[in-house]
């Protein structure tokens, strides 16, 4: 893989045309040369060769291009941020076209962020950022333009094979899979018809060990600040030092629960693409596309937790506490509540993606068509969830972060200590996803004599449908330990790299198929009564959860293309209508939401149109420096889920989320500087500032509403997070980016970049990290390769959740791989990935109050190619 940071790519001498590159050095040279001639501001990656794309993920590969950063919250690059924007602010095109993407997390909905993990990195030819758009490429976009371009058989060689076979080893879920691919091509030797075909096996154990609070509460709620609850501590076991700290310090802000998680996961993905090509004559092109995945994603989540700000069993429990800063840093109770959550979960995500084009080549004019669809499904087929309660004296101290929970008697290794309520027990849920695009459009283009060289036009109609439908139904009656369930102790190395105690490194686990089996084994419902089945009307939140979003759009695009020497570039508008309806359920005025009487299925309509004028400029000072310019106005849609009336609830901890059906697009003006500097072949120096004038910004925002409360069977107060168009925001920055071979087969990658992001009111923008630096030297002499890739990014916000702005903490990864090629067409490649074995690690407001921090181990992978 190579990147480049672009500008018309000047003629080589003799001795460079002679010169034949293989592996790293030759693409980053192909790298360089396409971002050096592109008009727009344009990074690449490059695959080093066919069916070598080395990182186990496309958003893995993209970390090493200047501004482009990749959110790990479970190991892995699932979304990708581009100068400093949320990574719903930017597109991924598959050839140019919308890819139906879908998530596999039951608290993810669907948005208009592409999951990466769904791509199988050894399709990829090249990777082209547009972080400046043009009007011909499709809109949608703040950040930047991702568009994956897949390899063409008509531009590879007569006859191909490729293969490989690896083995992928993960240090702390211990456990290894084998991976493979295979790929061959073939055209005529005409050169008039060609296909290629290809499929990819891949699997990866992951396992995610983490210590996790679940929001925040005021240390007031234990003395009798609690509306539904005022119940006082005081007048219980928190007396002397412990009341008068309380009294004084009744605004500190304290976890409402805390605890460890485990989770695992079984990622098993397979792709399969086809592309036939068909040129008859020189006039006439044809082509298909066809790419499909099938991955599931099934996980088991285990967490156990002290619930300290529970509000029936633990606002009079308090007996001791300190305070330090605003922070309840160590609070201790007597009697509390603790829970063992178990969440079983199958989730699957598949793409189809079917695409046709077609081109005319005319005596200085050409006529292009495209059309086709691309439809996905995924989320939570089935949940099975059981919650264990127990009663017992603890401590949570998070005085150093992210903190340990300490019990008098170890109930976290005593399986026997905790049983399921059977006035509510748990739930079964389902909550799968849809999501769908059908595509046409029409280009023509004519060439100009002059300073015109070009002008292109053309219109396209997407329609894009998305859909979630959610159901679930109470488990009430079970009666049962977890001991049950053949409960075993955590692994050896869990929470290794945390600050823990051993109490919480030794916690027990159950059997997630023993738990799945014995509910739906039906032997604890009583006599007579039925399995619960799951029913989008069971509670409102269900009821809410499930809606259709329908969005028609329509462009039309005119762009001329220059070219006067020195000077060169394109210029264009892109007007675009967008009719969007969005349909849900809505519960009726006055009724209690409690069954489908009370619902009445709404849809309401919202349609809007921008014109979308843009400039790109680049002039060449001399042979090797280019100085460019780009302006745009653009805008971003808001994600579907925020676009209905959905919401959810958390029953326990009295939290939920929506929509906002009245949201507008996000519009920003966006400006771009950059020089590049050639120094010396395959070699560059570049700069590059940028502004983005952000209006019409969507953030959340929490407030309380009132729900009935399922597992407490009366109406409560729920902090609900909404979406809502808080105003205006813009983001400023500057990268610098650097690229060389030097003497004896050695080169250098780096880059830094610096992103200013604020709201109107000065608040963080979502994933947007300040600074960030990447750094990749390599070696490649002979038949050895080797490369590392280190990365750093700093703290970012994520959102607002239940009063509580969220942050990431700064984190960093590295990489390392070496390839030995034993003949032309066989090598050997190992890889080491997150040998840092990176803390994800998020917080509420301040790193004194740790909201999760997460590991999920290095990973080392051997590969054996072989190519025909």
């Amino acid at each position: 893989m190579a990147v480049a940071c672009a500008g018309p790519a000047l003629a080589q001498d003799a001795q460079v045309d002679e010169l034949v590159v293989t592996g790293i050095r030759a693409s980053l040279q192909q790298s360089l040369e396409t971002k050096r001639a592109a008009d727009a501001i344009v990074d690449s990656v490059t695959a080093e060769d066919v069916g070598k794309f080395p990182n186990t993920n496309v958003a893995e590969a993209l970390t090493m291009v200047p501004g482009v950063t990749v959110d790990r919250q479970f190991g892995q690059g699932e979304k990708v941020s581009i100068l400093g924007t949320d990574p719903a602010l930017n597109r991924t095109l598959l050839n140019g076209q919308t890819v139906a993407s879908a998530d596999w997390f039951i608290l993810d909905s669907p948005g208009r962020t592409f999951n990466y993990a769904l791509l199988a990195p050894q399709i990829v030819g090249r990777v082209d950022i547009y972080k400046s758009p043009e009007a011909r490429i499709d809109e949608g976009s703040i950040g930047g333009t991702v568009n994956v371009v897949t390899r063409r058989p008509l531009d590879m060689k007569p006859m191909l094979a490729a293969a490989s076979i690896g083995y992928l080893y993960n240090d702390r879920s211990e456990e290894g899979d084998l991976q493979g691919a295979l790929m061959g091509s073939w055209k005529n030797e005409a050169e008039t018809f060609g296909i290629a075909l290809s499929v990819q096996k891949a699997t990866d154990q992951l396992r995610r060990d983490g210590i996790e609070t679940y929001g925040t509460m005021a240390a007031s709620n234990w003395a009798g600040g609690n509306a539904d609850n005022p119940v006082d501590s005081r007048n219980f076991g928190c007396t002397g030092t412990c009341a008068s700290t309380l009294g004084a310090n009744l605004n500190a802000r304290s976890p409402n629960a805390f605890g460890t998680s485990f989770f695992e996961q079984e990622r098993d993905r397979t792709s399969y693409t086809a592309s036939l090509q068909y040129r008859p004559t020189e006039e006439i092109e044809l082509e298909f596309n066809w790419l499909k995945i099938q991955a599931n994603y099934d996980n088991l989540n285990q967490s156990m937790y002290a619930f300290q700000g529970n509000t029936w069993n633990s606002l009079g429990a308090l007996t001791a506490l300190t305070v330090n800063n605003g922070i309840v840093t160590s609070a201790s109770f007597h009697n509390a509540l603790s829970v063992l959550d178990v969440q079983s979960r199958e989730a699957e995500m598949n793409s189809d993606t079917y695409d046709f084009r077609g081109k005319y080549q005319g005596d200085g004019w050409d006529l292009s068509g495209a059309a086709g669809f691309s439809k996905a499904d995924g989320g939570t087929k089935k949940q099975v969830f059981l919650e264990f309660l127990n009663w017992a004296d603890y401590t949570v101290d998070i005085s150093s972060q992210p903190g340990q929970l300490t019990y008098a008697n170890n109930v976290q290794g005593n399986p026997a200590a905790f049983a399921t309520d059977p006035g509510w027990s748990g739930n079964l849920v389902e909550k799968p996803t849809t999501d769908e695009e059908k595509y046409a459009q029409a280009d023509f283009g004519m060439d100009l004599d002059g300073v015109i060289k070009r002008v292109q036009v053309g219109y396209k109609f997407r329609r894009h449908e998305t859909t979630q439908q959610y159901a679930g139904i109470a488990v009430t009656g079970v009666s049962a330990p977890a001991s049950l369930f053949n409960p075993s102790a955590a692994p050896g190395n869990y929470l290794d790299g945390f600050n823990s105690n051993q109490q919480m490194k030794n916690r027990f686990r159950i059997d997630g198929g023993a738990m799945v089996s014995y509910v739906e084994g039906g032997t604890w419902l009583a006599p007579g009564r039925a399995m619960p089945t799951p029913s989008i009307f069971a509670a409102p939140e269900f009821t809410a959860g499930n809606w259709a979003i329908q969005e028609d759009i329509n462009a039309l695009y005119a762009q001329a293309e220059i070219d006067s020497g020195e000077l060169r570039g394109n210029f264009g508008v892109r007007y675009v209508y967008t009719d969007v309806d969005s349909a849900g359920y809505v519960c009726n005025p006055g009724s209690p939401c409690a069954g489908p009487a009370d619902w009445t299925w709404k849809s309401s309509q919202k349609s809007y149109d921008n014109f979308l004028p843009s400039v790109n400029l680049v002039y060449s000072v001399r042979e090797d420096l280019l100085l460019r310019f780009a302006a745009a106005q653009v805008i971003a849609r808001p994600n579907y889920a925020d676009m209905t009336n959905f919401f959810q609830l958390s029953d326990g901890i009295l939290i939920g989320s929506g929509g906002n059906p009245n949201l507008d697009p996000y519009k920003s003006s966006n400006f771009n500087m950059s020089a590049e500097w050639y120094f010396q072949p395959q070699a560059i120096v570049a700069v590059e500032f940028f502004y983005k004038d952000i209006s019409n910004y969507i953030l959340q925002q929490t407030a309380p509403e009132q729900y009935f409360n399922q597992s407490q069977g009366r109406v409560t107060t729920y902090q609900i997070s909404r979406p809502h168009n808080a105003g205006t925001a813009d983001i400023k920055g500057v990268s610098i980016a650097y690229q060389q071979n030097y003497a004896y087969g050695f080169g250098l990658l780096a880059n830094y970049t610096y992103a200013d992001g604020n709201g109107s009111e000065g608040q963080d923008l979502p994933f947007n990290s300040k600074h960030q630096v990447n750094i990749s030297p390599f070696y490649e002499n002979g038949p050895i390769q080797l490369r590392a890739t280190y990365t750093w990014r700093s703290e970012y916000f994520t959102g607002v959740d239940r009063g509580d702005n969220m942050y990431v903490k700064d984190s960093d990864n590295l990489d390392i791989s070496g390839t030995y090629n034993f003949t032309d067409n066989v090598s050997l490649t190992l890889a080491g990935m997150n040998l840092t074995d990176a803390e994800y690690y998020a917080y509420a407001n301040v790193e004194a109050m740790p909201r999760a921090a997460y590991r999920t181990g290095r990973k080392y992978m051997a590969t054996v190619s072989l190519s025909f």
